[in-house]
């Protein structure tokens, strides 16, 4: 076998015969933007390795460089039998030959540009068509956008790193004045139910309500505001009117409100819903400045009068605080409380301004004018509207029907306060007062039918902790009277970290996991409490929610072959056993206070029905733990095979039914026939 000759290097000027038209005209753009050939030193490529599109066919013979065209080495190849050096096509070679070079013009291109970034890129730019030019004119300006923004992020960077605050020992870096600014900025809109900054708003909006409240009063009935403090009044008042204020300019016409079930966040039209409302006109009137009477009049705080027209934002307040406190029974106590608070201050009021239409110390009834004014006559409205008594009498017909009206305002108001107190402690105690009259009714049932104290005490112990743990009876109860999304929505959060880990679950369809979710029922079992016990039907799932659960065995049903904890599953094969209810295997009892959650059967068959895929897989998983199961119950004690027995397989029992029909006796027997066929042919032969 003659050896193989390396291809001649190619010179480096390229000596190839002319190419055709076709193929200049597409080799044109190439030829504009390639450069002088590469370095003919450079061995060829494989071309396998970087495909091209061939170019156009060409009919001119291979050129006399080529390997493939040389005379010389036709002898070699004649020789030669192997067939990868027969040329089967000169065309084919003469064209790879061309791919080769083009490719080693293209690396050397790329080497260059590599080196030097400067070097143009070797393919030629497309000319821009007339119709793109509008683009390119927006594509300008938003260049030019984009640069100014680049330029003022930059200058932002720049403000940072200058903006420090030095200090005796220490400089550290502060964030710009503008930065802070922009998050307390308010957004458009403000949601009054979730947004707590409104919340906190609302809060400043009823202290300036209640200085109002108790204040104006307190001035009109006492000698309190004199021209000596005349100023503080003033400043107090200016800072609850511009409160005010800001509340009609700012807050209020962003509140979003709802239209048809829609929420409108447009602040166009939020605006003129608020301009449409009382609320606005009410606000407005708060701001009158009937102050301007003062010029006539005097300093009178009964011009401010209009400025109590602020209620409503004093209820809203109240009512979104009780809304986000976990335990708004306390602020309900409060509330009442000052209702009553303010009731007495109002009557004081009056008490000292009839005193003063009588005349202070004119009889034994009225404010005498010695002591603390407004203290005195606080105790006389406390005496009066809670019917304490041991007060003078009245003597003229002014005072004996200012005492009647006193002593009417009192029992309603007094009444009607005991009442709402009454309510609140009930209402914040209903749960706990359910939890006692449950235990009790049960007590009581076990006394009746005389029960054993073991089992009275057990039944106390779970009513104690079930409580103690969960602060209900029964969860389900206080989860049905809200709709099925919220249902769901509480059952994720409390429960799905829990039944979404669960093995047997996991490849499901998520919400199905979620309907599993709704027919969990929670069921706490006291210390040594049996979940289940051997051999009594299936028909439920257990869930360890919390606490833990021992599996007992052995031949007394004593030996713990397993603890299961948070999280495990167990009683699985009788919701996935196809054939109905299974019996139990062992017996599970609860190790301390256990927690479970229990997925009945016939509730999963009718959630499988919607979500045929998930039940593809539980019947898969089923018939594994199946199979798995019978696997354990075959490997009990079996018999050992001792010497050659172990070599060869069991032979099978015979079946019952053929052992019975072979050993039938008498004339017709099957037995006998072939006795007696066994016979005939004996004699025969």
């Amino acid at each position: 076998m003659a050896p193989m000759k390396p291809a001649p290097q190619a010179t480096p000027a390229p000596e190839r015969t002319e190419p055709s038209k076709e193929e200049a005209k597409e080799n044109e753009p190439k030829k504009q933007a390639e450069p002088t050939p590469a370095n003919p030193q450079q061995p060829a490529p494989d071309p396998a390795r970087a495909p091209e599109a061939a170019p156009q066919p060409q009919t001119e013979p291979a050129k006399p460089d080529d390997p493939a065209g040389n005379e010389q080495d036709a002898p070699a190849v004649q020789e030669d039998t192997h067939p990868v050096l027969t040329v089967v096509n000169e065309f084919a070679d003469t064209q790879l030959q061309d791919i080769v070079k083009r490719l080693r013009q293209r690396t050397n291109l790329f080497k260059e540009k590599l080196l030097d970034k400067d070097v143009s890129s070797p393919e030629p730019s497309p000319p821009v068509s007339p119709i793109k030019k509008k683009h390119l004119k927006k594509d300008e300006k938003d260049e030019k956008k984009d640069e100014k923004k680049d330029e003022a992020m930059v200058e932002e960077a720049k403000l940072e790193e200058e903006h420090y605050c030095d200090m005796l020992c220490c400089k550290f870096k502060t964030k710009p004045l503008k930065e802070k600014l922009k998050k307390c900025r308010l957004p458009d809109t403000l949601d009054g139910c979730t947004d707590r900054r409104y919340i906190l708003w609302l809060f400043f909006v009823t202290l300036a309500f209640n200085w109002n409240c108790w204040f104006i009063p307190l001035r009109c009935a006492f000698p309190y505001q004199t021209p000596e403090n005349n100023l503080y009044w003033f400043m107090m008042d200016s800072l609850c009117d511009f409160i005010y204020l800001v509340d009609m300019l700012v807050f209020q016409p962003r509140m979003q409100f709802v239209k048809n079930g829609d929420i409108i966040f447009d602040r166009a039209e939020i605006k003129k819903h608020y301009r449409a409302s009382l609320r606005f006109r009410l606000d407005l009137i708060c701001l009158l400045p009937f102050e301007v009477l003062y010029l006539k009049f005097g300093s009178k705080s009964v011009f401010r009068a209009n400025r109590l027209m602020k209620y409503k934002s004093f209820f809203e307040f109240n009512e979104r605080l009780e809304a986000i406190l976990s335990k708004a029974y306390i602020y309900r106590v409060f509330r009442t409380t000052g209702y009553l608070l303010f009731s007495l201050h109002i009557n004081a009021c009056i008490y000292y301004w009839a005193s003063e239409y009588e005349g202070i110390g004119s009889t034994k009834w009225v404010y005498d004018g010695e002591g603390n004014k407004y203290l005195r006559c606080y105790y006389f409205a406390v005496r009066t509207l809670i019917t304490i008594g041991g007060l003078p009498e009245p003597v003229t017909v002014f005072e004996i029907v200012f005492q009647l009206l006193n002593y009417f305002s009192g029992v309603f108001v007094f009444s009607s306060l005991i009442g709402q107190m009454r309510d609140v402690i009930g209402a914040a105690t209903a749960g706990q007062t359910f939890f006692r009259s449950s235990m009790d009714n049960t007590v009581a049932y076990m006394n009746t039918y005389k029960i054993t104290k073991l089992v009275q005490n057990r039944v106390r112990t779970w009513y104690n902790y079930t409580w103690a743990s969960q602060g209900m009876l029964d969860e389900s109860e206080l989860l049905e009277e809200l709709p099925v999304s919220m249902q769901l929505a509480v059952a994720v959060d409390v429960n799905y970290s829990i039944v979404s880990n669960v093995e047997l679950f996991k490849g499901c369809d998520n919400q199905m996991i979620c309907d599993i979710l709704l027919r969990l029922k929670s069921i706490v079992y006291l210390p040594g409490d049996y979940v289940c016990k051997k051999g009594e039907i299936g028909r439920e799932m257990y869930i360890i929610k919390q606490g833990e659960v021992q599996v007992l065995g052995g031949a007394d049903g004593t030996v713990v072959l397993v603890t299961l904890r948070a999280g495990a599953v167990f009683g699985e094969i009788s919701l996935l056993a196809a054939s109905g209810g299974n019996r139990r295997t062992a017996n599970v009892v609860a190790h301390g206070f256990a927690n479970l959650f229990i997925l009945d059967k016939k509730e999963l068959n009718d959630i499988l029905v919607h979500y045929p895929d998930s039940q593809k897989v539980l019947a898969r998983k089923g018939k594994k733990l199946l199979k798995d199961k019978g696997k354990k119950d075959d490997g009990g004690p079996q018999e050992r095979m001792k010497g050659l027995s172990t070599l060869f397989s069991i032979k099978p029992e015979t079946p019952k039914l053929f052992r019975a029909f072979m050993s039938a006796k008498g004339a017709g027997g099957l037995l006998s026939k072939l006795k007696a066929e066994q016979a005939k042919s004996q004699a025969y032969a």
